[in-house]
């Protein structure tokens, strides 16, 4: 709860960390993901001499992937934490990966027959089952400990201006119970600001140093312009002698930006204002997702797509596939191959008219194909080639490109990442037909929703969830 009226500063209570809150619970999904292993082989397969070299190696190896795992996958930044309800998905799916790759060891050094596979699955079945126990424990007892006031995070601001207004709403904003405001502290009475609201204005800079040397203070924010450079550096000088942490808050233009970090570029401190969605090991695990499930659905869909040329080379005259030229990653130009689904002899037409319901350009086969998007399947061949992804934003047909990205803002922001042939919007029903500017509106959202929340196990989800949309959904024509 935001916090508006002045108290005693916590005597009892501890500084709060977050980096303790995140340590504490890695070591808690460490521990229960070992001792759900050991547990289930003490009580099933029973302790021996000759067995246990093969289990604890098990043991260790699960351990490590998962904390690997999860800490690659962000489920040790402070937000995983204090929000555990939002990745219960997230933490079962990964445990499931590590235990797959478990099995894949397993078979690739011959060794699989160590085990006991009773013990192997239980084992699979408990531990993300222990783990969210022991991350629901660790949040209520952190929780708990908070609410008592025996973790709390005493913070004072220096600096009574408009940008300490904003930096206060922002604290407040973020209802975070273990942050404790105290006060305000400043040397010019007459910059005081009259939205202070009940914050108490303690005093000025030497007042700050007598006080904290007094008083547990964790953090002091300086809210005061970045230009006054040399005021800032004094400010500094004073308060390194402080047992405390001294952060120098946003100026008004960084207020802009709220919930975004810092990096270090040349040695500087830089705000990261907008992030390149997927760099770095995100990007390999994409490519390889991609790459191998497009080799392996190709292979597993070969015997359909022969199918399907020979019914559309039956039903019309013309070529099987359909070619056209699409915008991409970075707004760039690339052929995107689909089963040919309408007329090839049709009348000439004026730009790329959409398909509609009962559409009469659209042969028999065709309207099976589009309703069941088997006409996509040659876009397999897109990501093979590296035009396209499994999952990402549907790519639009140039002229519909222009046209919207004219009416909506941020339309262009769909192309930071490489097209899919299916998406999150097609799976929550914005699939086919975008005739009015709201549905397209409506892509754009689902798309850049994407975009800033990508995890392979997001990926996955989708790539379930479009089989079911295929089947029951009816708005492709």
């Amino acid at each position: 709860m935001p916090i508006s009226k002045f108290q005693e500063l916590p005597g009892s209570g501890s500084s709060f960390s977050p980096s303790l809150s995140m340590g504490m619970v890695a070591l808690s999904d460490a521990i229960f993901m070992a001792l759900s292993g050991v547990g289930i082989y003490l009580f099933y397969v029973g302790y021996s001499a000759a067995s246990l070299p093969h289990y604890l190696t098990a043991f260790i190896l699960g351990t490590l992937f998962i904390f690997l795992t999860f800490f690659f996958s962000k489920l040790y930044q402070f937000e995983a934490v204090i929000h555990l309800g939002l990745h219960v998905t997230k933490v079962t799916f990964l445990c499931t990966l590590v235990f797959m790759i478990l099995v894949a060891l397993g078979f690739a050094l011959k060794i699989s027959t160590s085990y006991s596979r009773i013990w192997f699955f239980s084992w699979a079945l408990a531990a993300p089952i222990m783990i969210l126990f022991g991350r629901f424990f660790c949040f209520y007892l952190l929780h708990r400990l908070v609410k008592a006031g025996h973790l709390t995070r005493n913070i004072v601001l220096l600096g009574g201006t408009e940008q300490a207004v904003k930096v206060l709403q922002q604290i407040e904003n973020a209802a975070e119970p273990w942050n404790h405001i105290v006060g305000v502290f400043d040397d010019r009475s007459t910059r005081l600001s009259e939205d202070m609201g009940n914050y108490p204005i303690l005093g000025t800079l030497v007042d700050l140093v007598d006080f904290s040397r007094k008083n547990r203070v964790d953090d002091v924010v300086i809210a005061l312009p970045w230009s006054a450079d040399l005021r800032l550096s004094g400010i500094v000088a004073d308060l390194s002698e402080l047992p405390v942490n001294i952060h120098l808050g946003p100026d008004m233009a960084g207020l802009l930006f709220p919930n975004r970090s810092f990096c270090f570029l040349g040695g500087m401190p830089m705000l990261d204002v907008a992030d390149k969605p997927m760099g770095g090991w995100n990007m390999i695990l994409k490519m390889i997702e991609d790459r191998f499930l497009a080799f392996f659905l190709l292979i597993l869909l070969s015997p359909v797509m022969l199918v399907v040329a020979v019914c559309i080379k039956l039903e019309s005259p013309g070529s099987v596939l359909f070619i056209q030229r699409r915008y991409g990653f970075n707004n760039q130009e690339f052929s995107v191959f689909k089963f040919r689904s309408m007329r090839q002899d049709r009348p000439p037409e004026e730009g790329v008219p959409q398909a509609t319901k009962d559409d009469p350009r659209v042969t028999r086969i065709g309207a099976f194909l589009r309703r069941t998007s088997i006409d996509e399947l040659p876009q397999l061949f897109n990501v093979l080639t590296g035009n396209m992804s499994l999952v990402g934003p549907r790519p639009h047909a140039v002229q519909h490109n222009k046209e919207y990205a004219a009416k909506i803002d941020g339309y262009f922001t769909r192309h930071k990442v490489k097209p899919g042939i299916t998406g999150w919007a097609q799976v929550n029903g914005l699939r086919g037909e975008t005739d009015t500017l709201e549905k397209m509106e409506g892509r754009v959202k689902f798309d850049l929703y994407y975009i800033e929340n990508w995890s392979l196990a997001f990926d996955i989800k989708i790539l379930a969830m479009t089989a079911l949309v295929v089947f029951f959904q009816k708005t492709a024509y």
